[in-house]
């Protein structure tokens, strides 16, 4: 539901809220947020809330520490985990310098400028979202294990499948919250879970990604338990993807979506260093239906591109390589601009490749190129990317170059 600001402090005073999360992320796609007072909530849309920046991953240092959040009132949520009376809600911000002026390090706000590009070319962008997760056992200190919560394999069922209950309570939360799952299951490794999102818009399935890492992990410590989203966290497990499902039309009715795999093919290995951040990333790929070749074919789960085969005839390409850590503003924008590079080229794909890519031989796969092998060599490639560096603000890419993000969360 979209909201004004004067909708949003008349909810606000009606509905008994006590407090407001203004919420945003660093530049790697951790949730951050402040809390206010519903008496503070009209200066915080008209002048901003500051935050020290040099707190912030990627926000800078201590010379220039002052940031601003600004509520975007399209994105009211009540968090129905917290009490009914003495309402909490949440707002995502964008985040500008004092002056107004938008931050350079806003993946959020470079999500919207790739939005707009598209568009203003009459191209609109579809997402939707599949994030594997862990759940782990805490000692007795309440600290994460690495014993998993169940024993289960995929699809199984209770009572191997323990996490059946956790899984049904983060769906009716975030159906609460507007999000509205299409299904969940068990997944492959012990412990492991998956929950697929209906397609949407690209902001909206960004901040709907951001939204249900948050409710993951509140879910499990309501239990008694640790939501991992790491690429490995069990070392001969299978890893957590984030499988990106993508769609575009163009105003015009025209073709396009063939072109804009194309153009993702042909940028994947300067975007890998955002698709996969960590240094624990890159023991993920090339095992376990996570893939290291660039190729592309329909419905072979080992190819880097997927097309699903659907019943309704409906086109989307499903991009396997992500990991769940992966910061869905970033990932989308850049997705989006090598999309629109392949549409606006008119770019034609190489033929697929029907092979299993996790039993074929040498020989059978020595003419495709892969993916960077180690974190080191992705964060050449976007280094060296005049793509990259033409989409990608210098603080952000220096951030991720620099290779100090956080391995397990």
């Amino acid at each position: 539901m979209k909201y004004s600001v004067n909708e949003v402090l008349q909810f606000v005073q009606e509905e008994d809220v006590k407090f407001i999360r203004l919420a945003f992320c660093d530049v790697f796609g951790t949730h951050k947020n402040i809390s206010v007072m519903p008496g503070e909530l009209p200066k915080a849309f008209e002048y901003g809330v500051a935050i020290d920046a040099s707190a912030i991953q990627g926000f800078g240092d201590e010379t220039y520490s002052d940031l601003y959040l600004h509520p975007d009132p399209d994105t009211l949520s009540i968090l129905p985990w917290r009490p009914e009376h003495g309402k909490v809600v949440r707002m995502y911000c964008s985040v500008t310098y004092p002056d107004g002026t938008p931050f350079e390090g806003d993946t959020r706000a470079l999500l919207q400028r790739a939005i707009a590009y598209a568009k203003e070319r009459g191209v609109r962008f579809y997402f939707g979202a599949e994030m594997e997760f862990y759940l782990f056992q805490l000692d007795e200190k309440g600290q994460p294990t690495k014993e998993p919560y169940d024993f289960a394999g995929y699809m199984d069922i209770a009572p191997e499948d323990k996490g059946e209950n956790i899984r049904r309570e983060i769906c009716l939360i975030l159906e609460q919250m507007g999000i509205y799952p299409e299904g969940s299951h068990h997944e492959e490794g012990p412990g492991q879970n998956e929950i697929d999102f209906r397609y949407s818009d690209a902001l909206s399935a960004a901040d709907n990604a951001i939204t249900f890492r948050s409710v993951v992990k509140t879910v499990a410590g309501r239990n008694g338990l640790y939501a991992d989203f790491s690429p490995k966290p069990l070392a001969e497990k299978a890893g957590n993807g984030f499988h990106i499902n993508i769609s575009a039309e163009r105003a015009d009715g025209k073709e396009c979506f063939v072109s804009m795999i194309a153009g993702i093919l042909d940028r994947v290995k300067e975007i890998t260093l955002f698709l996969n951040s960590g240094k624990e990333s890159y023991r993920r790929l090339g095992k376990d239906k996570a893939p290291r070749y660039i190729s592309w074919s329909e419905g072979n789960r080992s190819q880097l591109i997927r097309i699903p085969i659907t019943s309704d005839g409906s086109r989307r390409a499903e991009l396997r390589s992500a990991d769940a850590l992966a910061n869905p503003y970033l990932v989308f924008a850049l997705l989006i601009y090598a999309g629109m590079e392949g549409i606006e080229g008119k770019r034609q794909l190489a033929g697929h490749t029907d092979l299993n890519l996790y039993k074929a031989t040498e020989e059978e796969k020595a003419h495709l190129d892969s993916l960077p092998d180690t974190r080191e060599r992705a964060a050449e490639l976007a280094a060296e990317s005049k793509f990259i560096k033409t989409y990608v603000p210098q603080c952000i890419l220096n951030t991720f170059c620099e290779g100090n993000r956080e391995e397990s969360r």
